[in-house]
């Protein structure tokens, strides 16, 4: 089912300016791997003509590469190639929230993870737990899980994105709508208490949604640079999330803030 440009809009993007623009572009591209001009044009609401001038400033920048009717990013065939994420800034808070996270696994359990570079951090540390069932939309959580002697390892149908080595669209979603999990590891690009959480674009939104339907009790993993921090698309209110597991960065008022709203904190040490 596709999704309508202005449906789970994060903020007014009429008349956003160029640069702020562009970045949201980037930050699209490094979610979806490539995009259409006519797609960009419809959700950022501005002219075919101003999008070929913004992904002309983005490819002299050397970020992506233009092709007849939209562009692709750069970065992609290197990235399947190694099997590696793009978003790799942060990594020593990913790393304590992803054991704080894994920490909670018990085993015998059942569980969602999301695709993501703190979900990754979450699954490396789930190896030595026995008779798991792992169900992820990550390709690269997947392999290292999947060889583990005792977990079953299932993953939905769909589309593959590169940059973020996972599998969307309309099969992964119904795929989640007929799942019981447990425990949901769920992933962000930005977590604000007005906004709630966001995202680079607008495709993964209804598989997030399924996820978080699909399961019993909903983790937040994000370090403390994603709070306050919006994306481009919104997938709604923070009280879909039973728990956020952060780090020690994030303000004493933003921790009593989401616990108003009903929200468990567990800052990793």
């Amino acid at each position: 089912m596709e999704t309508k440009p202005n449906e789970h809009r994060g903020e007014a993007l009429t008349g956003l300016l160029s640069e702020p623009r562009r970045r949201r572009i980037l930050e699209w591209l490094q979610e979806e791997g490539s995009a259409r001009v006519r797609e960009l044009a419809a959700a950022f609401q501005v002219s075919e003509a101003t999008i070929r001038q913004d992904l002309e400033k983005l490819e002299g920048e050397g970020f992506i590469t233009r092709e007849h009717g939209g562009a692709f990013l750069n970065t992609v065939p290197s990235q399947v190639g190694a099997m590696t994420l793009h978003h790799t800034e942060n990594m020593d808070l990913k790393r304590k929230i992803g054991a704080c996270a894994a920490a909670l696994v018990e085993n015998g359990e059942t569980i969602i993870l999301d695709a993501g570079t703190t979900t990754t951090e979450v699954a490396t540390r789930l190896v030595n737990r026995k008779n798991l069932t792992v169900i992820t939309n990550a390709l690269n959580i997947a392999m290292i899980l999947g060889a583990v002697p005792g977990f079953a390892v299932h993953m939905p149908g769909g589309q593959f994105k590169a940059p973020t080595l996972s599998l969307s669209g309309d099969k992964s979603v119904e795929y989640f709508r007929n799942i019981f999990a447990g425990k949901l590891f769920l992933a962000t690009a930005g977590v604000a208490i007005d906004a709630g959480l966001t995202y680079p674009s607008f495709a993964d939104l209804q598989l997030k949604e399924a996820m978080i339907k699909a399961a019993s009790h909903v983790y937040l993993v994000a370090d403390s640079t994603k709070i306050n921090r919006s994306s481009f698309t919104r997938l709604g209110a923070l009280e879909v999330v039973n728990t956020f597991i952060t780090d020690d960065g994030i303000s004493d008022r933003d921790a009593k803030e989401f616990e108003r709203r009903g929200i468990a904190i567990l800052i990793a040490k």
